[in-house]
């Protein structure tokens, strides 16, 4: 699991940006565990999403279906973080 609030990406000109982690979860039938982040410097309020290894390695979430489990995730997550403000 991360275990920090930021995670430093290399985007794809070759600039490191810090990002701000929303939360991480593992998923069981998968057996990966994921991060989902955002760029707290930038207003579009974009969401990325990555699974990551033991080493805290990041893979792009590429796969429609995984994409779509990914998605159901962070819904819930709203859902959630709406109903506590």
């Amino acid at each position: 699991m991360i275990d920090s609030k930021t995670i430093i990406i290399t985007d794809e000109d070759g600039n490191e940006k810090e990002m701000e982690i929303l939360f991480t979860f593992d998923h069981e039938t998968s057996n990966k565990s994921y991060v989902l982040f955002t760029d707290a410097n930038e207003d579009a309020g974009e969401v990325f999403a990555c699974s990551y290894d033991d080493d805290g390695n990041l893979v792009a979430v590429e796969d429609e279906n995984e994409f779509k489990m990914v998605e159901e995730v962070f819904n819930t997550y709203l859902e959630e973080f709406t109903d506590e403000e």
